[in-house]
């Protein structure tokens, strides 16, 4: 027996304007599945290639400006609208934040030795560099050579001697204990594939009474909760298709650092309000001012399953799957 449903589709293919219909529908539901199947497993050596990958296409740097990470918008800004906002500005402001946060201050860190861990092309570094003043010495690490080329060249252009940058894996870091006043990491734990050894090495390289702070994209606690399996499939697709082996939750975070002994009290926060706006904000900048993809013919693809990534992110932040850690704390000193 034919279902009403079948009866129905058969029923309507039989005129030009059904065929037509039933096509694009099935073109629609073919391009959602296409986009649905991650493409960017993280493995071996696929972070440096997909961030050299980003820094050579210039893509990244067009709509992003020197920051790769996620804006600040303030609940001003978010309810007069935050499109309103310049979204490189949103960038700076997220830096200028993350230093209140962090408790870093420009005439007390003055003189402040300063590890960026997974510093992009530099733009924070380079930031940090500045506003801390010619005596602060500030060290950009990377996975990707293009990277660090595209950063040294920028400082090189700005005149900031006092930031440089190097490939260096943040879970193998060569820096003798106790070697920096300031240990800042912003949107890197995301594609640690060890999280507990990227807290250690940090805890391990940052001075007695020296200062860290921490961004980083977490999945919510499931302890209480336990995911479904919506929650992990969505999860699943957000570690594969930007080559994120895993995430974890603010909370196991915090565990890690308390787990070194080494900290005094650990601040955390969810900025989730304060960033929700990147994720489509990005999508925008690129369907207003398409001049920095539409002349890349070979990008076309990537930059489709990019914007699709991205708001796949807007939507798992929304719901709670998602949350924004922030994390800040002081080395003891004994």
């Amino acid at each position: 027996m034919v279902s009403p449903a079948v009866a129905l589709v058969a029923q309507a293919v039989r005129t030009p304007a059904g065929v037509a219909i039933a096509t694009g529908a099935l073109a629609t539901l073919g391009v959602k599945a296409y986009l649905d199947r991650p493409s960017r497993t993280y493995g071996n050596g696929t972070v440096a290639k997909e961030y050299d990958e980003w820094t050579n296409d210039g893509i990244l740097e067009y709509y992003w400006g020197e920051h790769i990470h996620l804006g600040y918008y303030s609940k001003e800004e978010m309810e007069r609208g935050y499109t309103k906002k310049d979204f490189k500005e949103a960038k700076y402001d997220f830096v200028d934040e993350m230093m209140k946060f962090g408790g870093i201050d420009p005439v007390v860190d003055s003189n402040a030795k300063v590890l960026d861990v997974g510093c992009g092309f530099g733009g924070t570094s380079r930031y940090l560099a500045k506003k801390l003043g010619a005596n602060a010495d500030v060290t950009g690490i990377t996975l990707s050579p293009m990277q660090v080329k595209r950063g040294t060249e920028l400082a090189k252009e700005q005149g900031v001697p006092n930031a440089k940058f190097m490939v260096k894996d943040a879970l193998e870091m060569d820096f003798p204990d106790n070697s920096f006043d300031i240990v800042w990491a912003c949107e890197s734990g995301e594609h640690m594939p060890d999280k507990k050894k990227y807290i250690d090495e940090m805890m391990r390289v940052l001075k007695p009474g020296g200062k860290f702070v921490m961004a980083t994209w977490c999945q919510r606690d499931d302890s209480k909760i336990p995911f479904t399996k919506k929650d992990k499939k969505d999860l699943q697709f957000l570690y594969e298709e930007w080559t994120h082996p895993y995430f974890i939750s603010i909370e196991a975070y915090k565990n890690l650092i308390d787990a070194t002994k080494m900290m005094n009290v650990v601040t955390t926060s969810d900025w989730v309000d304060e960033t929700i706006a990147s994720w489509r904000h990005s999508v925008l900048v690129g369907i207003f001012d398409p001049r920095g993809w539409i002349f890349k013919p070979t990008k076309y693809v990537k930059c489709v399953r990019d914007g699709y990534c991205l708001e796949r992110m807007h939507r798992a932040f929304k719901r709670g799957l998602m949350q924004y850690g922030m994390f800040a704390a002081t080395k003891k000193s004994g």
